[in-house]
C-alpha cells in the first residue's frame, strides 16, 4: 500500500501553484474590492433581488477564461468535453489543495468557481444526452449557453423521491407543473435541468424523469431569489406551470431520471468534502500561525494549552478525514461509486461538520479581529455551512451510512 500522491497529481499541484501566481493573483490585486472586507457588497446587485454583480461574474469569466487557455478549467472534465479525464483522486487532490490556499479568485467560494472547474453535470450529458443535447457541454463550460440543475422543492430536498412536480404526457409533448427552490444559476441559464414525475408513486426511485426546459419557455417563470446566509445569491424559487416541452427534452429514458440526480450528487458529495477539508486545514493553520506571533500576559498565545489543545485535536481530525477523502476517491477511480455511497458520504459530512468547527475556532484563537470582514474566516463559515444541509443534508448521509451498516434496503439519496 502506498499512500502517498501520485507524481502526476504533486506535479499538477505545482503547476497550478505557478499559474496562479503569474495570471490570477495580479487579476485578482487589481480587483480587491471582491476580496477584502468588502467583498459581500461588491459581488452582489443588492437592487436585482441580491443576484451576483455583473462585475463580479465578468471578473469570474476572465479567471475561467485565462484558466482554459492554460489547459486547467476543463483538466478533471471527460476528454469528449477537452478534459484529460483526470479521476476523482486528482480532482480531490485539486480541491483539497486550492481550498487550503485561503480565499482568493483561483478558487472561490461563492460561485464555486475555480481555475480547474467544477461542472458535475457535464459527465452525465456526455453519457446520456443525445447529440443536440450535448452541445450544451461547451455553453456550460464556457458561460454562454448554461443548464441549471432542478431538483429541490419547498415540501421535499433529501427526499427526492417525494417530490410534486408533475409532467403529464399530451401527444408527442409533456405538460410540466410544479415548484422548484434552490434552483442555483437559473437567472443565467439558457435552459433548467427539471426532475419531474411522469409515472409511479410517490417514494419509488423510478418515475421521475429529467427534461431540459428552455428558461423562456411559456409557463417557466423565476419568481424570486432566496436571500441566504453567503450573500450574493443565485438560488432561485421557479414556478412551472403548464409548461410544455417535446419528447426530445428528456435527457436519457423517461422515468430513469433519478440515474442523472445521482450522478450530479455523487460527483459534488466527494468534491465538497475535499474542498472542506482543505479549507478547515487553511483555517488551523492561520490560527497557528496567529497563536505564535500574538503576546499576551508577557509570552505568545501558543503556549496555552487551551490554544493547543483544541487545535492539535482539529488537525488530528484534518489528518484523519483528508486521507479517508483520497482513500474514497481513489476507490471511485476504480469501482462504480453508487456502490460505496455510503463512504463518500462519510467524508462529505465529516468534513464539512469539521470545516465549520476549524472556521469557528479560527475565529476564537484570533480574538476580535477573527470575528471581523477583515479576516476570511467568516465568510469559510458562512459558506461552509451550507454543505451540511445541500446534496443531502448531514442526517441523511448519516442515514445513507446507516443502511450500509445494517443491512437495510437501498434508498434514492
Amino acid at each position: 500500500m502506498d499512500f502517498t500522491l501520485p507524481q502526476v497529481i504533486t506535479d499538477k499541484l505545482a503547476e497550478l501553484d505557478a499559474f496562479i501566481e503569474v495570471e490570477i493573483k495580479p487579476l485578482e490585486a487589481a480587483n480587491m474590492q471582491f476580496f477584502d472586507h468588502r467583498r459581500e457588497y461588491a459581488r452582489t446587485n443588492w437592487e436585482d433581488d441580491g443576484r451576483p454583480s455583473d462585475a463580479w461574474r465578468a471578473l469570474i469569466e476572465e479567471m475561467e477564461r485565462r484558466a482554459d487557455a492554460a489547459g486547467h478549467l476543463r483538466y478533471c472534465l471527460p476528454r469528449a468535453a477537452g478534459g484529460q479525464d483526470a479521476g476523482n483522486l486528482m480532482n480531490a487532490a485539486i480541491r483539497e489543495h486550492l481550498a487550503a490556499k485561503g480565499l482568493g479568485l483561483h478558487n472561490d467560494l461563492q460561485d464555486e468557481s475555480s481555475v480547474v472547474g467544477n461542472f458535475p453535470i457535464v459527465p452525465a450529458i456526455l453519457k446520456y444526452g443525445t447529440p443536440e443535447q450535448q452541445a450544451y457541454v461547451e455553453g456550460i463550460i464556457t458561460g454562454k449557453r448554461h443548464l441549471s440543475f432542478a431538483l429541490t422543492e419547498p415540501n421535499h430536498g433529501s427526499d427526492a423521491t417525494w417530490l410534486e412536480t408533475r409532467a403529464v404526457r399530451d401527444g408527442d409533448h409533456w405538460v410540466i407543473n410544479g415548484m422548484k427552490r434552490w434552483n442555483s444559476q437559473v437567472g443565467r441559464a439558457e435552459a433548467n435541468l427539471v426532475f419531474a414525475r411522469t409515472s409511479g408513486k410517490d417514494g419509488e426511485a423510478r418515475g421521475i424523469t429529467a427534461f431540459i426546459v428552455p428558461t423562456n419557455a411559456p409557463g417557466h417563470t423565476i419568481l424570486y431569489n432566496h436571500w441566504t446566509f453567503n450573500m450574493p445569491s443565485d438560488h432561485a424559487e421557479v414556478e412551472l406551470k403548464d409548461v410544455r416541452v417535446p419528447d426530445s427534452a428528456i435527457l436519457h429514458k423517461e422515468g430513469d431520471g433519478l440515474r442523472i440526480a445521482l450522478m450530479f450528487i455523487h460527483e459534488n458529495r466527494i468534491r465538497q468534502a475535499a474542498a472542506s477539508a482543505g479549507a478547515a486545514r487553511y483555517c488551523i493553520a492561520q490560527a497557528v500561525k496567529y497563536a505564535k506571533s500574538r503576546i499576551i500576559f508577557g509570552e505568545p498565545l501558543a503556549k496555552r494549552q487551551a490554544i493547543q489543545f483544541p487545535l492539535a485535536e482539529l488537525h488530528a481530525e484534518v489528518e484523519l478525514v483528508r486521507n479517508y477523502i483520497f482513500r474514497t476517491a481513489w476507490k471511485m477511480d476504480r469501482q462504480d461509486p453508487a456502490t460505496m455511497s455510503d463512504e463518500v458520504s462519510i467524508c462529505n459530512y465529516k468534513a464539512n461538520n469539521l470545516v465549520c468547527r476549524a472556521a469557528d475556532l479560527a475565529m476564537q484563537v484570533h480574538g476580535g479581529i477573527g470575528y471581523s470582514r477583515a479576516m476570511p474566516f467568516e465568510h469559510i463559515y458562512r459558506h461552509h455551512r451550507r454543505y451540511k444541509i445541500t446534496e443531502g443534508s448531514e442526517e441523511v448521509q448519516k442515514r445513507r451510512i446507516a443502511q450500509r451498516l445494517f443491512g437495510f434496503g437501498s434508498h434514492a439519496e
